[in-house]
Order: structure tokens, then sequence, then C-alpha cells
């Protein structure tokens, strides 16, 4: 069943982390990612239909961007007990596969999840050259099965405003996706 993203308030600022990245397996910040012009953190997964949908034109446009000084980090929260596919081995074999021009990092206590208050992937959060939450929403309206093509445009526009000095929209759809696969919680 098909999750939601839950409205964060714009302008809050970026959770700092520290997470592996799958495909160096260096530890990698907020800090280190953080970019004068633009951030986005992406939280997918390997196995999520809605991730697998856009994912060529999700490469092809961090691609683009990263030219322009936009920053992208993708993270991946799922529970790899529950979906071994999303385990750091499977992520680094995806990311090398298509070729990820961003890291791709493992959170395997799924507590930057939970500070981002992430709920499906994918999500996509952008933030300005403050790391203020700027866009947090759809990639674009595309969905598996719908028919729409995959343009990415929710997340062009954002990114196209914040590199002119413009303010993004403020209408922001959210973002539809499978759910993060949480740890279930030990009795205590």
């Amino acid at each position: 069943m098909a999750q939601q993203s839950t409205q964060i308030a714009l302008g809050s600022r970026a959770h700092n982390f520290a997470l592996l990245d799958t495909v160096s397996d260096k530890i990698v910040t907020l800090q280190d990612m953080a970019s004068t012009k633009a951030t986005v953190i992406m939280f997918i997964c390997n196995h999520c239909p809605y991730v697998k949908h856009i994912l060529p034109e999700l490469v092809q446009l961090a691609g683009k961007y990263k030219i322009k000084g936009v920053s992208f980090v993708a993270i991946n929260a799922n529970d790899a007990t529950l979906h071994p596919q999303d385990g750091p081995q499977h992520m680094k074999e995806l990311a090398l596969q298509m070729q990820f021009p961003f890291p791709y990092l493992y959170d395997h206590t799924q507590q930057i999840a939970r500070n981002y208050q992430a709920v499906c992937t994918p999500e996509f959060y952008v933030y300005d050259s403050n790391l203020r939450l700027a866009y947090h929403g759809q990639f674009d309206e595309t969905r598996p099965g719908n028919k729409v093509s995959v343009t990415g445009k929710d997340l062009n526009l954002a990114l196209d405003a914040l590199l002119s000095g413009q303010p993004v929209p403020e209408l922001q759809h959210p973002s539809i996706g499978c759910s993060i696969k949480w740890r279930a919680l030990s009795p205590a």
C-alpha cells in the first residue's frame, strides 16, 4: 500500500547525519554534502517499484544539476532483515550499475529517517544555501502504471527556482511511494 509523505515546515533546518556510503565505505556527513547552491536529500531504496520507476530519470537529473553546483545524497533506511535486497552490498551494486552521481548512504539505525520524518521511498527534501528546507515533495506526478511520463518536473522547478534566486513554489505535492520498512521495536 502506498504511503504519502507528511508535511514538514518549510524553512526548517537540515538534520545532521554521519552515515556509511555503501560505495566508498566511508562515512559521509551533512557538512561533507552541503552545497552553497542547494542540497537534495532523498530517501530511496533498491526494491521499491516507485523508486525503480523514476530511477533512470533521477540519475540523469542529479547529473545535470550536480554540474550546476547542486549536491545530492541518497539515504536508504529500510530494515535489511525484512528486505535483504536493501542491504549495503545490494545498495553498492545498484549504485555502481546505475552510475549514481551521488553517495548512497545506509541508515542502519533508522534514526536519520526518523529525524527527517521520512515515511516513504522516494521522498525528496531540497535545502537552500543555508540548509533551510525549500522543497519537500514528489519527483513528479508519475507513478508505476499511471502512464504519466517520468520528467522530474516538480524537483526541476524547485531547483531551478533556487538556482535563479526565485522563491520555490509553495504549492508542493507530497511524495507517494513504498513505506519505509521500519525495524520492529523491542519490548522494554
